[in-house]
């Protein structure tokens, strides 16, 4: 049976981590995430399930632990926040090249730099443009409850296997150090499947497998790239996930993901209240991108704001979608502030409205 329960978003996340049947995590502590680490010592899922949990020395060694367990087919997680990614950027890079399922937290704060422990979405960019080097393309969730967090485990594994593709889930600190009511899914066991390309040795009716984000020769290369910008031209077709909200008879529209749309939804209300006709669109997946549904709505409305915890992040995303048919602007906070509906209502009727 599934099982209900009021959790702080980053404890949820790991109890889902632990149903999923994830085999290992490797993590560092960081505010606003340190809870996920926490949660996971106190819990002791290798008694419940045989899971490994180890706070790694750095998110680097964390991020290679990772790899490693990746590489034998195992379901292997980790978590951070916004600088604590950035050290991982590397070792994400060399995990995609390889072509290895594994799945990625980042509840982000604000930046650059060190920062502040605040909550922000200023790492769209990172998550979605790539953040490490080459060409390659993570597979991005973006929760605006906890209840998604909960879910989007899960399906970040699935995810992740489905495509032999890292998966990031963008949460940040509000959905992270937040508390609701969650129902939890049944508890799943830990697959004993050894897939064709893990590393498990050489056995009878197979050969060794290797491994590697390495190939010397440039041709060998260019076939490895369009191999993978094949599989991300596979995911935008079949994965893209989004809500739409009021927007059958929108005149303006926002769009806004995580946790920035669950306060646009109430500047909607506040809209439609005074007569203003407005939808909201939220991206659930960032990559990929609903650029298609955002450019159908285009031809219905008459402007679009993009309300983001950033200086103007995915704004770059929502014009390439629109392809100049209406106005876009953006309405941020950043470096860890947080927009209210009426900054975001005010926003709309100056920049959108009267602009």
């Amino acid at each position: 049976m599934k099982e209900l329960r009021l959790m702080k978003g980053n404890e949820a996340l790991a109890e889902a981590a632990i149903r999923a049947g994830a085999d290992a995590y490797f993590g560092y502590p960081i505010t606003p995430q340190s809870e996920v680490i926490e949660y996971l010592m106190a819990e002791n899922p290798a008694e419940r399930t045989g899971m490994v949990v180890l706070q790694a020395e750095s998110e680097l060694a964390a991020i290679n632990m990772v790899y490693g367990a990746a590489g034998c087919g195992k379901k292997a997680m980790t978590s951070s926040s916004s600088p604590g990614i950035s050290l991982k950027m590397e070792g994400i890079s060399y995990i995609a090249g390889a072509e290895l399922p594994c799945l990625i937290v980042n509840v982000v704060r604000g930046g650059p730099g060190l920062g502040t422990i605040q909550p922000s979405q200023s790492d769209y960019f990172q998550a979605v443009k790539g953040g490490g080097h080459g060409d390659y393309k993570l597979i991005v969730l973006a929760p605006a409850t906890v209840q998604e967090t909960v879910d989007y485990v899960k399906l970040g594994f699935d995810l992740a296997f489905k495509y032999r593709n890292p998966v990031m889930i963008l949460s940040d600190g509000i959905i992270g150090q937040m508390m609701e009511k969650v129902e939890l899914f049944e508890q799943q066991a830990r697959s004993t499947e050894e897939p064709e390309w893990a590393t498990v040795g050489k056995k009878p009716g197979r050969d060794h497998v290797i491994v590697t984000s390495l190939q010397l020769q440039s041709e060998e290369q260019e076939k490895v790239n369009l191999r993978l910008q094949a599989k991300y031209r596979e995911i935008e077709k079949n994965e893209v996930r989004y809500e739409t909200i009021m927007t059958e008879d929108a005149e303006y529209l926002f769009v806004a993901f995580g946790s920035a749309a669950r306060i646009t939804r109430k500047a909607m209300e506040m809209a439609r209240a005074k007569g203003i006709k407005v939808g909201l669109l939220r991206p659930q997946t960032l990559f990929p991108y609903p650029y298609e549904a955002i450019n159908k709505l285009a031809d219905q409305v008459k402007g679009i704001l993009t309300v983001e915890m950033n200086a103007g992040q995915m704004v770059e995303d929502v014009r390439l979608a629109v392809n100049g048919k209406v106005k876009v602007e953006h309405f941020g906070r950043f470096g860890g502030m947080i927009p209210n509906p009426d900054e975001i209502l005010n926003a709309l009727e100056q920049k959108i409205i009267g602009g």
